[in-house]
């Protein structure tokens, strides 16, 4: 029976990474095949899913992604079309305008500067409009599978508070926090678990920690049992 009695703050650095050791087993408990929620097909697809789900849910992006991608196969297609245009087909995700010119620069950066593939490293991806480090770590992460660092999204944030896993509220520094105490090995399966548990049960209100495996590691001031 996966049960651990410390739902009190940890005051030794032992004691600190024998939690992260017991959150991560019941993370793997949890989700242990938690993945992208984004379909695609392709690292390009992934990059223009991930801008498009900036302040949008992944379903509303699921819905609107393969009349997409069907209308503009390739980057190439994307580099070519017009941004007003691909706003009208991409309206419903929200912020229309500024991710309609994020994709086609994004597009026609990487036909011009990098063969029509999207870069493998952070440094290339953060040159790409539309691509800061939260996107450029989704698509390293779940297209290439390179840890490059952890992905940052509203739903890490909350629960990396909540767990006491960091005191931070900008995003490059709560990552530089995971970074430190999470193994390099576990940043990219790490990241899709707090996502997903983030949307199952440790919402931004009422989460239901009477059904959460982490309930008995978690000491967050807004637990609800």
């Amino acid at each position: 029976m996966l049960r651990y009695v410390l739902a009190k703050r940890p005051k030794t650095a032992v004691e600190r990474k024998t939690r992260i050791a017991e959150i991560l087993k019941r993370l793997d408990r949890m989700y242990p095949a938690a993945t992208c929620a984004l379909t695609h097909g392709n690292p390009w697809e992934l990059l223009v899913a991930t801008i498009l789900s900036a302040q949008c849910t992944d379903k509303r992006v699921n819905e609107v992604t393969p009349g997409l991608f069907k209308k503009y196969p390739t980057p190439a297609d994307f580099a070519a079309a017009r941004p007003e245009v691909v706003a009208q087909d991409i309206r419903s995700t929200g912020f229309f305008n500024n991710k309609a010119k994020s994709i086609v620069g994004a597009a026609r950066k990487v036909m011009s500067e990098f063969g029509g593939q999207v870069p493998r490293t952070m440094e290339e991806l953060l040159t790409v409009p539309g691509a800061a480090r939260k996107t450029a770590n989704v698509v390293l992460g779940t297209a290439y599978g390179i840890a490059s660092g952890v992905v940052v999204d509203t739903h890490v944030a909350r629960i990396a508070h909540r767990l006491d896993l960091t005191k931070e509220t900008d995003p490059v520094k709560i990552e530089r926090d995971l970074i430190k105490i999470i193994p390099r090995e576990r940043w990219i399966l790490f990241s899709h678990q707090l996502i997903h548990h983030g949307r199952a049960l440790c919402t931004a209100r009422n989460p239901r920690c009477a059904e959460c495996l982490l309930e008995p590691v978690c000491y967050a001031k807004d637990k609800t049992v």
